[in-house]
């Protein structure tokens, strides 16, 4: 498989498949979520069932000028039932895919990780990977944790790498080179997370972590610009090239992608990790667009 380097390249490898995933909306009421519902119907790669206030939906369905028929709409009127019912449908194999409308992400996932009904895989640590297409980078860039882990310890931070890659090797990157990124190279006791970051290291070395190849402490010029190596008169296995970046923090990883969404034009999709079946959460302000490649994603990865 060729590697997929454009979130283009994504929609594209995903309609030549010709699977149709089923994707059911918890509180589809906003356009942003409908329009890409559309665009994602209309390529032919979902079908989508919307739980919510039917009313508001069939109103911004009507304002959007997007065709209803597209839509299998079930009417809940109250959050938690409709965010229950679309879980519940994931669950027992109803739909393949959830998604999260226009509803606070605490309710949404208080659900999703209810430990009788919702859709954690048991003993799962829950984290989150995005994709981010940059028009200054060569390829895609994978990072986590933008949402779910505020403080990741050393286990979590494996984890996170093992989704990561995960991902990575779905789009084709047969062993991707993963940065575990800080403030600079160096390991340092003042800076705990660079200590973690020597032992994911060693991990590797003893097999514990396979598949990718891992460097750390590295700053994001090490990680994503040959140059510095030289600059700096740094050898590091990533090269500069890396595929995915691994932050200390949550507050870390989220200033850096806001940043690039904002700042440097990025596009992103992304799936909260640890669940029996992609789960899409995004923030509501979100692109009709990233939400699209979500979508995409999720039935890249619900396979």
């Amino acid at each position: 498989m060729k590697p997929i380097t454009k979130l283009s390249e994504l929609v594209q490898f995903v309609k030549k498949t010709g699977k149709i995933k089923k994707i059911v909306v918890a509180c589809g009421e906003d356009p942003n979520t409908i329009d890409a519902l559309h665009k994602a119907a209309s390529e032919g790669i979902v079908k989508t069932i919307l739980i919510g206030n039917a009313e508001n939906i069939l109103k911004v369905i009507e304002k959007e000028n997007v065709p209803n028929h597209l839509f299998e709409i079930i009417n809940i009127y109250d959050e938690k039932q409709a965010v229950d019912k679309a879980v519940k449908m994931v669950r027992c194999g109803e739909a393949d895919i959830l998604m999260k409308g226009l509803i606070n992400t605490d309710k949404f996932l208080k659900s999703v990780l209810d430990k009788d009904k919702g859709l954690l895989i048991p003993k799962a640590v829950m984290s989150y990977v995005c994709a981010i297409e940059l028009p200054e980078y060569h390829k895609l860039l994978f990072i986590s944790d933008t949402a779910v882990i505020p403080f990741p310890n050393i286990e979590q931070k494996k984890a996170m790498i093992n989704y990561a890659v995960n991902m990575a090797k779905r789009f084709g990157i047969n062993r991707p080179k993963v940065a575990l990124i800080s403030a600079s190279e160096k390991v340092s006791s003042d800076v705990p997370n660079t200590v973690d970051y020597a032992i994911l290291c060693k991990m590797v070395d003893r097999g514990q972590i396979t598949d990718c190849i891992i460097d750390g402490p590295l700053d994001v010029f090490l990680a994503c610009d040959p140059k510095s190596l030289e600059i700096k008169g740094v050898d590091t296995p990533v090269k500069g090239d890396a595929d995915v970046l691994i932050f200390p923090t949550l507050e870390a990883c989220n200033a850096f992608y806001k940043g690039l969404m904002l700042f440097a034009k990025g596009e992103l999709a992304g799936l909260i990790q640890g669940t029996i079946k992609p789960v899409v959460v995004m923030s509501r302000s979100e692109s009709a667009l990233s939400k699209y490649y979500c979508i995409a994603l999720s039935c890249l990865m619900a396979d």
